[in-house]
Formats: structure tokens, C-alpha cells, sequence
């Protein structure tokens, strides 16, 4: 029904959806996690907190291990080098996501302040860390990774982890952090009310101006100072997957020359800083439901610039250009895009509209009087 080429860009599309709806929705997990310790002064307000998510945030993490293992079914040298080179960053992200579970699960067994107050601040490190993990990853994707791959298409990498902390992707490390704090709190004023709704509405007011400055210097410095490899040379977008069939020059067309040359790429970058910009102006005031859906608008807009940005590439070697991976030579064979694709069509539909329901059924305000009626089945 589609040919290779075709089903390579619809594969780029679909796994581009679910890192999407993954920022969306865990991100304002990992918002309200981090917020946690600093908008709850009470025990029952940390609960409130808590509960906003509670119902949630595991389904949400599925989102991060669908985003896995759709890379590892179609594009698996992508998986091989991300998860070979960046072996110890990806093992910190594991380990982060580890007191989460257990501080949801484990936070309401005992009633001593002490034992809640530690678990409180596990939440806290679980929805802290990932996003800059995760946004220090995007900063080196932009700069290229120190990988290469041998004549057998073995994949060597030649960085160490420390390597990975320059100052661009400590700085979208920052900005991962500060975006999905940003997020949460606009779910968190969205879900409550009383005092909790007005902390969440001053984190509004300060996280949305860091945001939109820090934004602005990194979108500023990949324009400017950061260069981008171009391929010269390429065999057909058609053929079987080899990345060593192509000639890549280190320096080529600039980002900004990138999105000049097609101009409609541009609304990505636009989205991003409109939509943040009302949810800030929105979040600061009295909106809740239009604040946070323009806040899920700028991070679909930041997710876009970066792919757009990116595109065709999928890794950027930053030692050896030409092992640079793209998505016409590092993807599995027609047949596995063909029957994976048909499998998405049935089943993530299914997923989507439960979930749909799930947050129907579950929505309403999280008050200090449910949770304290109900001690056995919210956290």
C-alpha cells in the first residue's frame, strides 16, 4: 500500500504523536511532582497535590515505554547508539523514575510526618530529574552526539557521560525543567481550589516569564551559534538502510538557513512562543482550561521546531558526520514499518479513546474535604 519511502515519513509522524502526547501528559506529572514540596505546606494539601495525578500518572508513563520500544522496532540503530552510548544518562532517568511508584504507593502508609515528608521529597527528585535528563539529550541531539560506525555498521561511541553536560544542553536541561514545572502548575490551578489554586497561580506568574526567556536564548543560540551537517550526497530515500551511503559535510546550511528554506516550518517556532505566552498571560489571571491547552500548544510547538530542525536526521554524529543517522538509511525493513504500521492503526485509537474516558470519568476539583473523608482509596 505505501511504498518505503512513504512509510519511513509516516513512521517520523507517528513516533513525532507519541513523543508528543508523552511531554503533554507526563509532563504535567513531573510539574506537579516538582512543585509538591513548595505549594503543599500541609500534610492534606500535599495529598490534594498528590491526588491530582494519582488516577493518572502511571497511564502517562506508558507513553515514555511506548516512545522506547517504537524506536526499538523502527529505528533500531537510532535505539542501539542512544542506548549504548548513553548507557549512564539513560540508567539516571531509569533510577530517577524509581522513586515514583514508590512514592505514590508508599507515601500513605504511615502516618508519621517524618516518613511522609521523605517520600514527599522522592516525588519531588522523580519529577525533577527526568525532564532535565531528558532536555540535556535534546540539547546534544542538536549538537550531535560523538558516535561512528565501522565498515560491519557497528556502532562505537567516543564521549563520556560528563561530556554531555556543555553549556547548550545544561541550558535545555534548565529549560525542560522549567517547561514542565510551567505545565503542572497550570494542571495543578486547573484541578484545585483555595490555596493550593493561588500558590499554583503565583508559579504561573514567576515559571512562565523564566520560561519564555530561557526559551528564547536557546531558540537564539541554535540559530546562531550552533552549525548544522548537510548531506551532499545520498542514495535513494527508497533504498534498503545503510547510513554509510551517504556524504555529509560538518558545516552546512545554518538552523536558521534550515527553516528559510521552507518557510512554513517556521509556525512550529511560533506556536511555541505563542502558546506559552498565552498560558502565561492566560495562567496568571483566572484561566485554567485555556491556559493549560495553550501550554499543551507550545510544547507541541517546541517538539515540532526541534523535529523540523532535525529533520532528516535522527542522530547527528558530531566525530564523523557521515554516520549520522537518518530516517531514509536507519530504519527496519518495508515489511516491519508495514506491519507495525497496521498495528498502530488498529490499537492506538483504542488507547487514545480510553484514555479519553479515563480522564472523563476521573476529572473534577481534588479538595482538602474529599481527601480527608477518603483516606483508603486516594493516596
Amino acid at each position: 500500500m505505501f511504498d518505503y519511502e512513504t512509510i519511513r515519513v509516516i513512521w517520523w509522524l507517528f513516533i513525532g504523536v507519541v513523543g508528543i502526547a508523552f511531554a503533554l501528559t507526563e509532563g504535567f506529572d513531573f510539574g506537579v511532582s516538582t512543585l509538591l514540596p513548595f505549594v503543599g505546606k500541609t500534610d492534606v494539601e500535599r495529598r490534594v497535590i498528590i491526588n491530582t495525578v494519582g488516577v493518572t500518572w502511571e497511564g502517562n508513563q506508558v507513553w515514555l515505554i511506548l516512545l522506547g520500544g517504537a524506536v526499538f522496532a523502527i529505528w533500531p540503530a537510532v535505539y542501539a547508539t542512544l542506548f549504548s552510548g548513553l548507557y549512564v544518562a539513560m540508567l539516571l532517568v531509569l533510577f530517577a523514575l524509581f522513586f515514583r511508584p514508590a512514592g505514590f504507593d508508599y507515601r500513605s502508609k504511615i502516618e508519621d510526618p517524618r516518613w511522609r515528608n521523605s517520600w514527599d521529597w522522592c516525588l519531588f527528585l522523580g519529577g525533577t530529574l527526568p525532564p532535565v535528563l531528558l532536555g540535556v539529550l535534546v540539547g546534544n541531539l542538536i549538537l550531535g552526539l560523538p558516535f561512528h560506525l565501522d565498515q560491519d555498521l557497528r556502532t562505537f561511541y567516543d564521549g563520556s557521560f560528563w561530556a554531555l553536560l556543555s553549556p547548550f544542553a545544561l541550558l535545555c536541561g534548565v529549560v525542560g525543567l522549567v517547561l514542565t514545572t510551567f505545565h503542572g502548575a497550570l494542571f495543578l490551578k486547573w484541578r484545585t481550589e483555595g490555596v493550593i489554586h493561588d500558590r499554583a497561580t503565583l508559579a504561573v506568574e514567576v515559571l512562565g516569564v523564566v520560561l519564555l526567556v530561557g526559551l528564547a536564548a536557546a531558540t537564539l543560540w541554535v540559530f546562531i551559534g550552533i552549525a548544522r551537517p548537510e548531506i551532499t550526497l545520498m542514495a535513494a530515500t527508497d533504498a534498503p538502510s545503510n547510513p554509510m551511503h551517504k556524504t555529509v559535510i560538518a558545516d552546512g546550511a545554518g538552523w536558521l538557513q534550515h527553516f528559510m528554506a521552507y518557510p512554513w516550518m517556521l509556525l512550529a517556532p511560533v506556536l511555541a512562543f505563542a502558546g506559552f505566552g498565552m498560558a502565561w498571560l492566560l495562567g496568571k489571571g483566572r484561566g485554567t482550561m485555556s491556559a493549560f491547552l495553550a501550554s499543551s500548544i507550545g510544547i507541541a510547538g517546541v517538539a515540532l521546531t526541534v523535529g523540523f530542525g532535525l529533520f532528516p536526521f535522527l542522530l547527528i554524529s558530531s566525530t564523523d558526520p557521515r554516520s549520522s543517522l537518518t530516517l531514509w538509511d536507519a530504519s527496519s525493513s518495508h515489511s516491519t514499518l508495514l506491519l507495525a504500521f497496521w498495528i498502530t492503526v488498529i490499537f492506538l485509537p483504542i488507547v487514545l479513546l480510553y484514555t479519553r474516558w479515563v480522564y472523563k470519568i476521573m476529572w473534577g476539583s481534588i479538595t482538602e474535604a474529599a481527601v480527608i473523608k477518603d483516606t483508603h482509596t486516594l493516596y
